[in-house]
């Protein structure tokens, strides 16, 4: 297969996806192979919700919304065209895949299969259902790619290179376990806000976005606060009010009240609104229904230890804070171009 030739079959697998990223779900007539095809993505995504508490109907379709939006012409071209794609010998990529957000690994299985590399994927147990599906759809679309995609549940075993994420821990056991072989491996890191009390209303609000989507399990959810001193809460809390609806989730509910206890009975210090708790704390992995916070004195000082503490942060919210920085409301909308730990890993699939 050509370059041109995957990047149109991605651009058919966003138009499939399309009819499923609004919560009324509408089938098109110009879908190719949707009588084969559509019928049964609605019933994975009915499996997925059932199986996994933390997937809504509202998570996933945000979740397949963002690839949509991804997966045009435009963006794909903008996004390969720095890059001299010319893979003669396809290699085996295994891709070790995390499972706390609908979708979380599909940018290495796009970014794989675009490449013209052979994807051999082991999936989280928390997210099976939608991947293998629309995989299947792309074999349709697109012949070419029967032969290279592959799923397992087994030992991972006859690859090439690997891109593997999970925990701290799990990151360890990767580092060794894939020693020798070329390899992306990634941990746990947490996106980072940075308030100066002179934000909008609409920024808090937008920040909120930022703290709660996805029940705040993704890498990219706002986990910490630095606040400067004397920071009034007050209008963070108003701003974070039109979320107050997330207590209704039965999961969430029960991480919320465990963690309060755990404080009261500690006898931790900390502010909540009914679904949300702030503690002063100077870790960045915050449990869930708790956003940490801590207190600067000045910019430079800030600066200074984020730069040192960046292999612990994912991304950066703020507004005239850094270069990197990213604009409140958009963690969750990353370009294809934004890569996972700022580690660019077409570079690397097309270095093997």
């Amino acid at each position: 297969m050509h370059l041109q030739e995957r990047i149109e079959a991605f651009v058919k697998l966003g138009d499939f996806l399309s009819q499923f990223s609004n919560e009324a779900v509408q089938k098109k007539n110009n879908i190719e192979h949707n009588d084969l095809f559509f019928d049964g993505f609605k019933h994975q995504l009915k499996l997925a919700q059932e199986h996994n508490g933390w997937f809504t109907p509202e998570n996933i379709t945000y979740s397949i919304n963002s690839w949509v939006n991804a997966l045009s012409e435009s963006n794909l071209t903008k996004w390969l065209e720095p890059y001299n794609i010319s893979v003669n010998n396809p290699k085996t990529i295994a891709i070790v895949m995390a499972g706390n957000i609908p979708l979380v690994g599909f940018h290495d299985f796009l970014s794989v299969l675009i490449t013209g590399h052979k994807v051999l994927v082991k999936q989280s147990s928390n997210d099976k259902q939608l991947l293998p599906f629309l995989a299947k759809y792309l074999e349709y679309v697109a012949p070419g790619f029967k032969g290279r995609i592959r799923f397992t549940d087994n030992k991972i075993e006859n690859f090439d290179a690997v891109i593997a994420t999970g925990s701290n821990n799990t990151a360890r056991y990767f580092e060794y376990y894939f020693k020798g072989k070329p390899a992306i491996i990634r941990n746990n890191r947490n996106s980072v806000a940075v308030l100066t009390g002179e934000e909008s209303e609409s920024e808090l609000q937008n920040l909120a976005e930022d703290i709660f989507r996805y029940y705040g399990l993704g890498c990219r959810n706002v986990s910490k606060l630095f606040v400067p001193k004397n920071y009034n809460f007050e209008a963070f809390f108003q701003a974070m009010y039109p979320w107050h609806h997330i207590i209704d989730g039965a999961k969430y509910a029960n991480n919320y009240d465990y963690n309060k206890a755990v404080y009261l009975m500690s006898e931790f210090e900390m502010l909540e609104n009914g679904f949300l708790m702030i503690k002063e704390d100077t870790s960045y992995a915050s449990p869930i229904a708790t956003v940490f916070y801590e207190y600067y004195d000045d910019k430079a000082q800030l600066t200074k230890k984020l730069d040192t503490d960046k292999d612990l942060i994912q991304c950066i919210v703020a507004n005239g804070f850094s270069e990197n920085e990213i604009a409140f409301g958009h963690t969750q909308k990353p370009q294809l171009w934004d890569y996972a730990d700022s580690v660019d890993s077409v570079e690397f699939l097309l270095a093997i």
